[in-house]
């Protein structure tokens, strides 16, 4: 065995007999059950004590250590970062609206936090107060949909049971609830949550329906779950967003300028990225949602040309005459493109 391997074993046989007992081990008992001088075993103390709760205990003016809690709590004890992660994904959800999202999330925590006795409650008390008052998850604009937390529990409940969902529906075409049962196809979660369902005995390729759209949600009594071999990643991927419309081959040119804040980004789950030879950037991926790429490369205006497809190219069109109304008359610039013109 290697000098190396030998302190290795040492520390691990130091762990075990910390854990093993029940009174505490002194640094000169330690010492002499690694056969080492009594300040190798101090640092080997130390190492221990940053990684396990190493608890001090007087005994006749000598300090005996022990670790009170068996190996494998030591390695699931959740840390104060972790436990502050998850508070501030339950207040960044309630903030956003997001309230069923958030009290599952809560509940969670509040397991979490109650599978601690009170010496772990003490010993994380100040660092978790410390991260959780100091770290936040931005709430960005957008849609604000509240969803029942029954409705959420009972999605859940069919995709576990695989059974069909039935609920009432409304569009902003129609206002109208109607009635539907489908087969549940997967949950997605962001600003909104969707379900991804499928009509039972049709052809027809499952959609999303708004969680807080439907109405009178229960678990229907007919069978139904997503085939074994379905993929909702890659269904996720058939799109830009959430607007579904024909796949397109998608071609976007990055200025040299632009090349290294593109390397940083992605655009697309499938994309590929080639090297041009004036320091540009050259990024293919195939997806549909043609809208939604078109106002998501807004935010990239002068940095990036698109060749293609024309479809994007007549999307992006309609887009800026649809953003140029957004400005008074008289601020705006004289852009002859037709369809620059029809909204001017």
């Amino acid at each position: 065995m290697t000098e190396r391997m030998a302190k290795l074993d040492r520390l691990l046989a130091l762990v075990h007999a910390l854990s093993e007992t029940t009174e505490g081990l002194t640094l000169d008992e330690m010492a002499e059950r690694l056969g080492v001088n009594r300040r190798t075993a101090e640092r080997m103390r130390d190492i221990i004590a940053r990684h396990f709760d190493l608890d001090e205990v007087a005994d006749d003016r000598r300090k005996r250590f022990l670790i009170r809690d068996s190996l494998r709590r030591v390695y699931t004890r959740p840390t104060p970062a972790e436990v502050a992660a998850l508070q501030a994904e339950v207040d960044g959800r309630r903030l956003a609206g997001q309230t069923a999202r958030a009290d599952q999330l809560a509940t969670l925590l509040a397991k979490v936090k109650g599978a601690f006795d009170d010496r772990e409650k003490r010993r994380m008390d100040p660092d978790l107060d410390a991260l959780a008052r100091l770290q936040r998850t931005i709430v960005t604009a957008g849609p604000v949909a509240t969803v029942a937390p029954e409705t959420m529990t009972l999605v859940q409940g069919a995709i576990l049971a695989g059974c069909c969902l039935e609920f009432h529906y409304s569009t902003d075409e129609r206002s109208e609830p109607k009635w539907r049962r489908v087969v549940p196809y997967g949950l997605v979660h962001g600003p909104l949550a969707y379900l991804i369902g499928k009509m039972p005995g049709r052809d027809d390729q499952p959609v999303y329906y708004r969680l807080d759209r439907m109405i009178d949600v229960r678990v229907s009594e007919k069978l139904g779950c997503a085939p074994d071999d379905w993929d909702i990643d890659a269904w996720l991927t058939e799109s830009f967003g959430v607007w579904r419309d024909e796949k397109q081959d998608v071609v976007l040119r990055v200025t040299p300028a632009s090349a290294d804040r593109a390397r940083g980004w992605r655009f697309h789950r499938s994309q590929s990225v080639e090297e041009l030879d004036d320091g540009g950037l050259r990024i293919r991926f195939t997806t549909g949602g043609m809208r939604e790429l078109a106002e998501h490369l807004f935010i990239w205006g002068g940095e990036i040309v698109i060749e293609g497809p024309d479809v994007l190219v007549e999307v992006m069109l309609e887009r800026l005459a649809a953003a140029m109304t957004i400005v008074p008359p008289e601020a705006r610039p004289n852009l002859t493109h037709p369809r620059l013109m029809d909204r001017s």
